[in-house]
């Protein structure tokens, strides 16, 4: 046998083992979805005691909400501003959930908190809102009035309260979609089996 046949069946056993090991390595979608963490409420801590009134300039999708309303529901406060791409981004993910979980008790609650003069106009947030399907309810916030009391600080920004008003959950930025859905669906208590909310590809 030559030499450079013996080169060439080595390199070729070399390429298989590595093969074989990243086959053995490799982590399938259901592997995955197997060893997840389930999360329960008690790694939930509680971060407020409870939720800062919403003060609107106006309403759109609904009337005024006061805190009575929102008594003994799950409710995920969401502060944007239509021209941020990063609420844009996120968009998806909060329509999904409140169409998937609204049944079950949750209330998505939209707090529209301008950054430029362009996105105060009631009537421009309004034709976005249309455009955009947006079918849960936004508070009109152009004076940051319960940006503050909210001590928000950023765009977008999800604070997820209990039925009893409680914060459990802080979510800034995009990202961990998943992390707060397994959150609303705990404060739910809904079954763990059940369908996940459904995405709209963008």
């Amino acid at each position: 046998m030559s030499t450079h046949t013996v080169r060439a069946l080595l390199a070729l056993t070399v390429l298989v083992g590595v093969a074989g090991v990243i086959v053995a390595n490799r982590t399938e979608p259901e592997q995955v979805a197997a060893t997840r963490t389930v999360l329960s409420e008690s790694d939930l801590a509680i971060e407020t005691e409870s939720a800062p009134a919403v003060t609107a300039s106006g309403w759109l999708n609904t009337g005024p909400l006061t805190a009575a309303d929102l008594d003994g529901k799950v409710v995920l406060y969401d502060f944007w501003t239509f021209g941020c791409v990063n609420c844009r981004r996120t968009l998806p993910h909060v329509k999904a959930w409140h169409e998937r979980y609204a049944a079950d008790g949750l209330v998505v609650l939209s707090i529209h908190t301008p950054e430029f003069d362009y996105e105060a106009d009631p009537a421009a947030v309004r034709q976005f809102v249309t455009e955009n399907d947006i079918r849960y309810p936004v508070a009109l916030d152009p004076d940051k009035t319960t940006w503050r009391a909210f001590s928000n600080r950023a765009w977008p920004a999800f604070y997820l309260h209990d039925r009893d008003g409680k914060r459990r959950l802080t979510r800034i930025g995009e990202h961990r979609y998943d992390e707060t859905e397994d959150a609303i669906r705990v404060l739910l208590g809904v079954d763990p089996d059940s369908p996940r909310a459904t995405v709209a590809s963008t």
